[in-house]
Protein backbone atom coordinates (compact mmCIF):
# COMPACT_ATOMS: atom_id res chain seq x y z
CA UNK A 1 0.00 0.00 0.00
CA UNK A 2 2.97 2.39 0.85
CA UNK A 3 4.41 2.02 -2.84
CA UNK A 4 0.73 2.69 -3.96
CA UNK A 5 0.48 5.74 -2.15
CA UNK A 6 4.09 6.88 -3.30
CA UNK A 7 3.22 6.26 -6.91
CA UNK A 8 -0.28 8.10 -6.67
CA UNK A 9 1.63 11.45 -5.05
CA UNK A 10 3.87 11.46 -7.93
CA UNK A 11 0.94 11.39 -10.55
CA UNK A 12 -0.38 14.45 -8.63
CA UNK A 13 2.23 16.22 -8.34
CA UNK A 14 3.67 15.54 -12.24
CA UNK A 15 0.23 17.40 -13.46
CA UNK A 16 2.06 21.05 -11.71
CA UNK A 17 5.48 19.67 -12.38
CA UNK A 18 5.72 19.98 -16.09
CA UNK A 19 4.38 23.72 -16.32
CA UNK A 20 7.14 24.73 -14.04
CA UNK A 21 9.40 22.75 -15.93
CA UNK A 22 8.01 24.97 -19.46
CA UNK A 23 8.50 28.04 -17.28
CA UNK A 24 11.98 26.98 -16.61
CA UNK A 25 13.54 27.04 -19.42
CA UNK A 26 12.79 30.29 -21.81
CA UNK A 27 11.28 30.74 -25.15
CA UNK A 28 7.84 29.59 -26.89
CA UNK A 29 6.78 26.21 -26.77
CA UNK A 30 4.71 24.99 -28.90
CA UNK A 31 3.64 21.92 -26.75
CA UNK A 32 0.17 20.66 -26.27
CA UNK A 33 -1.46 20.67 -22.24
CA UNK A 34 -1.55 16.66 -22.67
CA UNK A 35 2.23 16.64 -23.90
CA UNK A 36 3.00 19.09 -20.66
CA UNK A 37 1.04 16.35 -18.31
CA UNK A 38 3.16 13.81 -19.66
CA UNK A 39 6.76 15.27 -19.44
CA UNK A 40 5.40 16.62 -15.84
CA UNK A 41 4.58 12.48 -14.96
CA UNK A 42 7.90 11.35 -16.39
CA UNK A 43 9.84 13.84 -14.44
CA UNK A 44 7.82 13.24 -11.58
CA UNK A 45 8.08 9.73 -11.71
CA UNK A 46 12.16 9.69 -12.61
CA UNK A 47 12.79 12.57 -10.09
CA UNK A 48 11.07 10.16 -7.73
CA UNK A 49 12.42 6.87 -8.24
CA UNK A 50 16.52 8.98 -8.06
CA UNK A 51 15.16 10.57 -5.19
CA UNK A 52 13.73 8.05 -3.54
CA UNK A 53 17.04 5.83 -4.50
CA UNK A 54 19.24 8.18 -3.03
CA UNK A 55 17.67 9.74 -0.15
CA UNK A 56 15.48 6.79 0.95
CA UNK A 57 12.16 7.22 2.30
CA UNK A 58 10.40 11.01 1.11
CA UNK A 59 13.32 11.66 -0.96
CA UNK A 60 11.33 12.39 -4.22
CA UNK A 61 11.30 16.30 -3.81
CA UNK A 62 9.76 18.55 -6.45
CA UNK A 63 12.36 20.26 -7.46
CA UNK A 64 14.21 17.20 -8.53
CA UNK A 65 11.09 16.45 -10.37
CA UNK A 66 11.20 19.89 -12.03
CA UNK A 67 14.90 19.44 -12.90
CA UNK A 68 14.07 16.35 -14.72
CA UNK A 69 10.91 17.26 -16.47
CA UNK A 70 13.14 20.36 -17.91
CA UNK A 71 15.64 18.08 -19.17
CA UNK A 72 12.92 15.80 -20.64
CA UNK A 73 11.49 19.63 -22.10
CA UNK A 74 15.23 20.33 -23.17
CA UNK A 75 15.49 16.84 -25.26
CA UNK A 76 12.13 17.69 -26.52
CA UNK A 77 12.76 20.52 -28.09
CA UNK A 78 16.48 19.03 -29.33
CA UNK A 79 14.27 16.31 -31.28
CA UNK A 80 12.60 18.86 -32.99
CA UNK A 81 16.20 21.03 -33.65
CA UNK A 82 15.99 23.56 -31.39
CA UNK A 83 18.19 24.59 -28.74
CA UNK A 84 17.58 25.86 -25.24
CA UNK A 85 15.82 28.99 -25.73
CA UNK A 86 14.62 27.76 -29.63
CA UNK A 87 11.74 24.92 -29.49
CA UNK A 88 12.55 24.10 -32.86
CA UNK A 89 9.78 23.41 -35.92
CA UNK A 90 6.50 21.36 -34.38
CA UNK A 91 5.89 17.92 -35.41
CA UNK A 92 2.89 16.64 -35.87
CA UNK A 93 0.57 20.01 -36.78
Amino acid sequence: MELLTFIIVLALVGLVVGAFARLALPGPDPMSIPMTIGIGLGGSFIGGLIGRALFGEGGGSILLSIICAAIIVYFVRRSRGGGLTDPGAPRGY
